[in-house]
């Protein structure tokens, strides 16, 4: 007989879900599609533990209409979607999925690179419209990635992941974060500099940063500014992390050449214009969308949420102090 009552905000890989099967009376969301407020309050009533994603807004009020609920499991890195303070102040665990989606999300600020900086999608558009008539030395043209300067905005372990891949290409890698990393300039060979130094100096800028208040609109207007011209930007961490209306007018104004986007400001909206530009590559926030990865931070999640249930720490807890006072 199942102990605990689980549940599962979203359809995930089943693999999680047979692993909280064999212990706990599950109830998954059958809708591939974000609960509205009201009906998240009204599943999680009366249950121990929550599977979440980061789409889900977990805040006070919520906590209070399932006071049962000892843990928010959170299929995500980040857990900006949860009011921790509020969590820990009613001895709620938060758990996330840290490391896992690493190399993922790594390959994938790559492939969005290569895909800004090589025309790919404007090029696979122009072939579908009929428009290619014969090879021509002006079509086209892109830029060049080897050889560049490549400035990565956080060196933890995505950061660090996407400039170990630049050595395959010559590139000369700058960093920048809240302090130097020396584990990130010992496997990348990379320089910490000012933020300043690194949008003047690089042709390319990666952002790999958690949303905090601090990084809230790290890259807005000046710093755009500050870029190359040629400069292409890479965002795969937060959207709030770039002014989404100032990223428009630089494009469109040519203030940098391009930019790839795996998330936005106020997702899943974009703002106006972006749509419209052929200079930016935008995709649905998969980074991590491999079967392998997301099967792996989705198991992780269930490990996390069992282990709170069974009243461990969680090895991905973020708000121990929580499990301090429940004890």
């Amino acid at each position: 007989m199942s102990q605990w009552k689980v549940y599962v905000t979203r359809p995930v890989p089943q693999p999680a879900i047979d692993l909280l099967a064999e212990r706990c009376e599950v109830e998954v969301n059958p809708e591939d599609r974000v609960l509205s407020k009201g009906e998240l309050i009204e599943k999680i009533k009366g249950r121990d533990g929550v599977f979440c994603l980061l789409t889900d807004k977990i805040d006070a009020e919520v906590m209070d209409a399932a006071p049962g609920v000892k843990v928010f499991a959170n299929m995500a890195v980040g857990y900006d979607n949860i009011d921790i303070p509020a969590a820990t102040a009613r001895g709620i665990l938060v758990t996330n999925t840290p490391g896992v989606l690493t190399e993922a999300t790594a390959e994938f600020a790559w492939a969005l690179l290569f895909a800004v900086a090589r025309r790919v999608v404007e090029a696979d558009k122009f072939m579908r419209a009929g428009k290619y008539r014969a090879w021509g030395p002006m079509l086209m043209l892109g830029q060049e990635i080897h050889g560049k300067i490549l400035g990565v905005i956080g060196g933890g372990r995505i950061g660090t992941a996407f400039a170990r891949r630049a050595k395959g290409f010559d590139l000369k890698v700058l960093y920048t974060d809240v302090r130097p990393n020396a584990q990130f300039e010992a496997e990348t060979g990379g320089r910490f500099v000012d933020k300043d130094t690194l949008l003047r100096e690089s042709d390319f800028v990666s952002i790999h940063v958690p949303l905090t208040p601090s990084t809230r609109h790290l890259i807005g207007e000046r710093e755009l500014k500050l870029m190359k011209k040629s400069a292409i930007l890479i965002n795969t961490s937060r959207g709030p992390v770039v002014d989404e209306a100032a990223l428009v007018k630089a494009l469109r104004e040519g203030e940098i050449w391009g930019a790839g986007l795996d998330v936005f400001e106020r997702e899943p909206e974009m703002v106006p214009g972006l749509a419209e530009l052929d200079n930016v590559v935008v995709c649905p926030h998969i980074a991590s969308a491999t079967w392998e990865t997301r099967t792996a931070m989705a198991t992780m999640a269930a490990r996390n949420l069992l282990a709170a249930l069974e009243g461990q720490l969680p090895p991905q807890c973020v708000n121990p102090e929580a499990y301090k006072q429940g004890r």
